[in-house]
């Protein structure tokens, strides 16, 4: 099995102090990865440790996210939206108060 290729990483905070990362890499295509990506993008809330928003599509669960605790599956499309998804989602919550 080939190694998967670090196609995006970066990591940043927004005026709130909330954490943001995205990690895409192009794998590739396999039973374990079809359509030749993997990621994992991640929130966190500004004074917290735990993940607020974590999108992932690690084996053998594939595409998923967790809000706060609960996980349910993502409809993964493509990377644009899985992007547009995450950030619309996250900046939501960024917003809310604990």
């Amino acid at each position: 099995m080939a190694r998967a290729t670090l196609l995006r990483h970066r990591k940043w905070t927004d005026e709130r102090g909330n954490l943001y990362e995205v990690a895409l890499w192009h794998a590739e295509r396999s039973a374990r990865h079809p359509e030749g990506v993997r990621y994992r993008l991640a929130f966190i809330r500004s004074g917290e440790k735990k993940t607020a928003l974590l999108y992932d599509n690690h084996h053998p669960k594939g595409h998923h996210r967790h809000v706060e605790e609960p996980e349910e599956t993502y409809r993964f499309t493509t990377v644009k939206q899985l992007l547009a998804d995450f950030t619309t989602e996250a900046t939501s919550l960024g917003r809310e108060t604990k």
